[in-house]
């Protein structure tokens, strides 16, 4: 069985904020910002969800 990517995920800890960086080929670039960790990692779980769900 052959890996596939399906996404790059880069979570970072600028100054007083959490930053998650996503890179699909389905979804593109975004990026989610907030003081708040679990904000920021909610966010980015919904949105995999929502683009691999179809897979």
């Amino acid at each position: 069985m052959e890996e596939e990517v399906l996404c790059n995920v880069e979570l970072v800890k600028d100054n007083n904020d959490y930053l998650a960086k996503i890179q699909s080929d389905l979804g593109g670039v975004r990026e989610y910002r907030s003081s708040n960790f679990e904000e920021v990692l909610e966010q980015l779980v919904q949105d995999l969800q929502e683009e691999f769900e179809t897979l």
